[in-house]
C-alpha cells in the first residue's frame, strides 16, 4: 500500500512541478521510503512508496516497454505470480519483479477487463501516452482509498487525483470546504458514500468502478458489483458441504495474503473468531513464524485481553500488547481526525491509529486482520436485530416473543433489555418489512438526530436531500427479492464498511504510520462465496456466523468460538472529559463555533455542559456519538481550512 497523486491538465498546459511535488509529499506518511514523480506534456504522476513486494526494482510511477503506458498503483495483487505467467505465455517481457508492472502488461492485454482477473486491493492510476487518456480503478469493496477533482485551467480544466483529499487541497484552485450533503451522510450513515465526499468538489471513486478522462470526455464503468441470488434461488447443500467450502476458500485467501510479501507479515488478534481464525490459519497451513498484536483497553468495559490470551496461549504466537487509556484516546484524537479527513461519530479509528503506531515502531509494517468477516457472513447485532423485529412483528400481541431481546446483546453493560418496557417499544415499532432499510433505519434515524445541532441555515440546506432515499435507489436490479438479511448486508458493505470500518478505522489509522493492512475475508472468490451462502447459514437462530465457526471448530477454542458477541468499541465522552485535553477548550469556544458556521453554539454549549457535569460516564449512546461528531467535525474544519 502506497500513495498515490497526479494531475491531467487537459489542454496539455505544464503540470506545475512545485504542486505535484507537494502533493506527493503530502501523502509520505503512506509511503515512507520512497517518493517519486513523472512528466510529460500535460500530465504528471506522483507515488509515494511502501516497499513489500519486489524492494530492489519496484519504485514507481513505471512504464511499460515502450514507455507508451505510465502507471502510479497502490495496493497489492495477490495472485500476480499466475498472471505473471499467464502474461508471458502470451509473449509480454518483464523487466521487474513486481506486481505493479502485470498490471500495466495485463491492462495492455485486456483492458479494462483485467481488473476482474486480480484477486487484490488497489487504486491504480493508469496514463496512455498515445490516446491522452487518464484511468483511474479502485478495488472491488474499497480497501485503498481514491479521491478526484477537477479544477478550471486556461483552455480547458486539472483533473486531480490522490489517495487522501489533503494532496489535492496542495493545488490553490481546489476549495477547502465542507460539503452539506457530505455532512448529512456523514450523520446519518457514519461516512459518506462514493462518489460523494465530505468536500466540496471533491469527488471519490466507487469501489469496483473505473473512470477514464481524457481531453475531451470522461467515462465511466463498473467491472463488479456486489449481488446476491434471490430467495427462490437460494443455493443448497448441507452446512458441513458449505463449510467445507468456506474452509478451502479461506485458507487459500490468508496464505495469499501472508506468504506474498518480501517483509514480515504480521498479525492482529483481538480475541474475536475472525481474527482468531485467520491467525489460526497461518499457524496450521504456513510454516511462517507468527508475530501477533492486540489492543487493550484500561477500561474493564472494552476490554477483551483474557480472550486474546487463551488463544496465544493456545497457538503459541511470539506477542505483544498495547494497553490504551482514555487520556491516550483524548490527546491522540486531533492527529486521528487529520488522518481519516471525515466526521467521526465514534472515537473507535483512535486506538487502531496508536496499535499501528506501535506494529511500525516493532519493525513490521504489514498486518493481516479479520476486517470483513461480520459483513460477508452475518455478524452484526443490526443483522440480528432485524430478524427480532420480524420476529416479533409476525405475532405482535405475544407476552414471550419480546423475551428474545434478552439474548441479543450479552456484551453489553447497559443492555436495552434491562428496561422491557423501552425494548418491546423500540422492538415493535410498525415498521414496514417491505422497507429495503428495515434492518438500517433506526440507526440511521438516531444517528441523523445529531443534525439536530446543526447551524440553523445549514439544517434548512440539509432538509432539502434525501439521503437515505437516494441510496435505496442504487441498490442493484432485483434486490426486492433478496432475502432480508442479504439487502442489510448490501447496506452495511456499501456504508459503514467501505467508508468507516475500510477507511476511517481501517487504511487511514493503518497508512498514517505506514503500515498496510491485509484482509482474507475479502477475498473476492469469499465475497462471491459468502454472498451465494443460504441466509440460515450466516445466522441460524440468533447465533451469528453460523458457519464460519462450524467450519473452523477444530483451531478455535470453544471459549472464543461461543463467547457472547462484543464489537470492538472504545469509551467515547469518557475520553474527552474523565481528563479534557487542551485542545478540547479552544475549538468548542462559543465564538469559535459561531464562527464556523457549521453547528449552532448555544446546542454545543448545552451538550458540553451536560458532558462536563457527568464527567463523560454514564452517557446516552446518543450523546457519545454527538459529542465524538460535534468534535471531529470542528476538528476537521480547522484543519481544511489550515491546509496549504
Amino acid at each position: 500500500m502506497c500513495g498515490i497523486c497526479g494531475i491531467f491538465d487537459t489542454s496539455g498546459n505544464p503540470v506545475r512541478r512545485e504542486t505535484l511535488d507537494a502533493m506527493t509529499y503530502s501523502l509520505r506518511h503512506r509511503g515512507p521510503e520512497a517518493r517519486g514523480t513523472w512528466q510529460d506534456r500535460g500530465i504528471g504522476l506522483g507515488h509515494a512508496r511502501l516497499s513489500i513486494i519486489d524492494l530492489a526494482t519496484g519504485d514507481q510511477p513505471m512504464s511499460n516497454e515502450d514507455a507508451s503506458l505510465w502507471i502510479s498503483f497502490n495496493g497489492e495483487v495477490f495472485n500476480y505470480l499466475e498472471l505473471r505467467d499467464e502474461l508471458i505465455a502470451r509473449g509480454h517481457i518483464f523487466r521487474t519483479s513486481s506486481d505493479t508492472e502485470v498490471i500495466l502488461h495485463g491492462y495492455e492485454e485486456y483492458g479494462t477487463g483485467f481488473f476482474r482477473r486480480m484477486n487484490g486491493q488497489w487504486a491504480c492510476a493508469l496514463w496512455n501516452t498515445r490516446r491522452r487518456e487518464l484511468l483511474l480503478c479502485r478495488d472491488r469493496v474499497g480497501i485503498a482509498p481514491l479521491f478526484f477533482t477537477s479544477v478550471s485551467s486556461p483552455g480547458g480544466r486539472r483533473i486531480l487525483f490522490s489517495s487522501e483529499p489533503k494532496a489535492l487541497f496542495r493545488d490553490p484552485g481546489v476549495p477547502r470546504e465542507l460539503d452539506p450533503r457530505g455532512l448529512a451522510e456523514s450523520l446519518t450513515f457514519w461516512t459518506t458514500v462514493p462518489p460523494q465526499s465530505v468536500f466540496k468538489g471533491i469527488r471519490e471513486l466507487p469501489p469496483g468502478r473505473w473512470i477514464r478522462f481524457s481531453e475531451d470526455s470522461e467515462q465511466e464503468g463498473s467491472y463488479w458489483e456486489l449481488r446476491y441470488p434471490p430467495r427462490s434461488a437460494e443455493t443448497a447443500g448441507s452446512a458441513a458441504e458449505h463449510a467445507r467450502h468456506l474452509r478451502e476458500t479461506l485458507v487459500e485467501a490468508t496464505r495469499l495474503r501472508f506468504t506474498r510479501s518480501d517483509v514480515p507479515v504480521a498479525a492482529y488478534l483481538s480475541g474475536g473468531i475472525d481474527s482468531s481464525v485467520t491467525t489460526a490459519i497461518i499457524r496450521n497451513f504456513t510454516d511462517a513464524r507468527i508475530k501477533t498484536f492486540s489492543l487493550r483497553f484500561a477500561d474493564a468495559e472494552f476490554d477483551e485481553g483474557d480472550y486474546q490470551e487463551q488463544m496465544v496461549s493456545r497457538l503459541g504466537t511470539d506477542h505483544e500488547t498495547l494497553t490504551v487509556t482514555n487520556q491516550d484516546i483524548g490527546e491522540i484524537f486531533p492527529d486521528v481526525v487529520e488522518q481519516a479527513e471525515k466526521p467521526l461519530l465514534r472515537t473507535a479509528p483512535a486506538p487502531m491509529f496508536l496499535l499501528s503506531r506501535f506494529v511500525r515502531d516493532s519493525g513490521y509494517k504489514v498486518v493481516v486482520t479479520g476486517e470483513g468477516s461480520d459483513e460477508m457472513l452475518g455478524g452484526y447485532d443490526i443483522f440480528r436485530e432485524a430478524l427480532v423485529r420480524d420476529f416479533i412483528a409476525r405475532a405482535p400481541e405475544s407476552a414471550l416473543r419480546p423475551e428474545i431481546i434478552r439474548h441479543l446483546y450479552p456484551w453489553l453493560q447497559r443492555n436495552p433489555a434491562s428496561a422491557p418496557a423501552f425494548a418491546k417499544s423500540f422492538f415493535s415499532q410498525a415498521l414496514d418489512p417491505a422497507d429495503a432499510a428495515l434492518s438500517h433505519r433506526p440507526r440511521w434515524q438516531s444517528a441523523s438526530g445529531i443534525m439536530r445541532l446543526l447551524h440553523p441555515d445549514l439544517q434548512t440546506e440539509i432538509e432539502q436531500y434525501r439521503t437515505a432515499d437516494e441510496l435505496l435507489e442504487r441498490m442493484p436490479a432485483g434486490a426486492a427479492d433478496w432475502h432480508p438479511l442479504s439487502r442489510a448486508q448490501w447496506l452495511e458493505i456499501t456504508t459503514l464498511l467501505a467508508g468507516y470500518l475500510l477507511a476511517s478505522q481501517g487504511d487511514r489509522m493503518l497508512m498514517a504510520h505506514g503500515v498496510e493492512g491485509r484482509f482474507p475475508f475479502l477475498d473476492p472468490d469469499l465475497i462471491d462465496l459468502a454472498a451465494a451462502l443460504p441466509p440460515r447459514y450466516k445466522i441460524m437462530g440468533l447465533d451469528e456466523k453460523y458457519l464460519l465457526k462450524y467450519a473452523f471448530a477444530d483451531l478455535v477454542p470453544e471459549q472464543i468460538l461461543r463467547r457472547p458477541k462484543q464489537p470492538y468499541r472504545a469509551p467515547d465522552a469518557g475520553s474527552f472529559f474523565s481528563r479534557e485535553p487542551e485542545w478540547l477548550k479552544e475549538i468548542t469556544e462559543p465564538r469559535q463555533v459561531r464562527n464556523s458556521g457549521v453547528f449552532n453554539p448555544q446546542a454545543v454549549e448545552n451538550l458540553m455542559q451536560k458532558c462536563r457535569r457527568k464527567k463523560g460516564q454514564g452517557m446516552s449512546n446518543f450523546d457519545n456519538m454527538a459529542i465524538t461528531a460535534v468534535l471531529s467535525t470542528l476538528l476537521l474544519q480547522r484543519q481544511t481550512a489550515g491546509s496549504s
